[in-house]
């Protein structure tokens, strides 16, 4: 019966745009390994971006939807209603794993082997994706800091989960939701927990500091984006939280670096706290270079169903150079749509204006300096000839 239900879980799992470049992907040296980062970072970023587009494009419909008049199609409120009803059954038993590691520990490369045990994960690099949950987390948690100049933490208050289980998830992972663990615990006695860690706090400090200026350089120029600016306010409590300083949260760009002797202490406290936390049962302290085996034992994946039984190897995902790659791919996705709509739009105004397109007009006005340019030569010279014979 397990196995029917992960079965049906593989086949009907929410859309956590997880991309499977990163499955069954061979880094055999640090060539291959510099490429397959580029390529796994511009790609990500690329599905980011692809988001905004089709965002922006569905709201722009619904815009003029509700300015003509129009409604959705009763065929497409169907379908979505269906959807969100096979969500709630495959999630009708509640959260089962959660990721109760910091970030750059593994967490993304956990969130796909998850996904690909049959565990749809939300991992918090698709949280703006879930527009539903990400809103309740940014209007109750995160803006409401920036508000209050005062970081609301866990103990402070307790998001819904259940709106992650009406979402067709059964597993999160990465920060915000590991912050949560006493309340999902509480909440779903059954849920397993896996701390995720790095080979030592030094090594995880360098990881998370070159991830926090990768995102941070792009938030600071891409805020005129509605969707940038939620993320800027859960970048600005994050940092609070990791910190343990709220001067993160109104702080003007370019905002503070990270503190590394706070951060450090924040990594290795919250750590402590999860052991102190979770009996010893319901959690496992990994680190991604373990593999599949542990994860699989955990979580009672019988031997025959653990990929590494069938040669799959561990995702890898998510490096330095990769999220660098995948910031900057992200901002200049959406600014390159936006330049092209703006001047797409400049260009029919311009058409009925003058009568004539836009390179139309460039090739004449060029032509126009050439001759003008070519006039002004032979005066010269003419000029020039004309001293010389007086």
């Amino acid at each position: 019966q397990q196995q029917q239900q992960q079965q049906q879980q593989q086949q009907h799992r929410p859309k956590t745009k997880m991309s499977t470049i990163y499955l069954n992907q061979n880094t055999g040296g640090s060539w291959s390994e510099y490429f397959v980062d580029i390529f796994s970072g511009v790609a990500v970023g690329i599905g980011h971006s692809k988001w905004f587009a089709e965002n922006m494009i569905g709201q722009g419909f619904k815009t003029v939807a509700s300015l003509t008049g129009m409604t959705s199609s009763s065929s497409a409120d169907s379908a979505s209603t269906n959807s969100s009803i096979d969500n709630e059954k495959l999630a009708s038993g509640g959260l089962k794993v959660i990721g109760v590691g910091y970030g750059r520990t593994g967490t993304y490369s956990l969130a796909l082997a998850l996904d690909e045990l049959g565990f749809p994960t939300l991992h918090t690099q698709h949280l703006y994706e879930n527009q539903k949950i990400f809103t309740h987390f940014v209007d109750n948690i995160f803006y409401k800091s920036i508000q209050k100049d005062e970081v609301i933490t866990p103990e402070m208050y307790t998001p819904d989960f259940e709106l992650l289980v009406n979402g067709g998830f059964s597993a999160t992972m990465d920060l915000p939701f590991a912050l949560y663990y006493k309340q999902i615990h509480e909440m779903y006695p059954d849920c397993k927990f896996i701390l995720t860690v790095r080979e030592n706090s030094e090594v995880w400090f360098r990881s998370w500091d070159v991830l926090t200026k990768s995102i941070t350089q792009p938030a600071q120029h891409g805020r005129f984006f509605s969707h940038v600016n939620r993320l800027n306010y859960y970048m600005r409590w994050l940092f609070s939280i990791v910190n343990s300083d709220k001067t993160y949260l109104n702080a003007s760009f370019p905002l503070p670096p990270q503190n590394k002797a706070k951060s450090i202490a924040s990594y290795e406290a919250h750590n402590e706290r999860v052991r102190n936390s979770i009996p010893s049962s319901h959690l496992l302290e990994y680190n991604v270079r373990q593999g599949w085996e542990p994860l699989c034992k955990f979580l009672e994946i019988p031997e025959a169903n653990c990929p590494s039984t069938h040669g799959i190897p561990f995702p890898k995902s998510n490096s330095a150079r990769a999220v660098t790659w995948q910031a900057y791919s992200s901002f200049i996705g959406p600014l390159v749509l936006t330049v092209f709509i703006l001047f797409s739009l400049f260009s029919l105004v311009f058409r009925k204006a003058t009568g004539m397109s836009v390179i139309s007009w460039c090739v004449l006005m060029k032509a126009r300096f050439m001759h003008w340019t070519n006039e002004s030569l032979q005066k010269r010279n003419r000029n020039n000839l004309g001293m010389k014979m007086e």
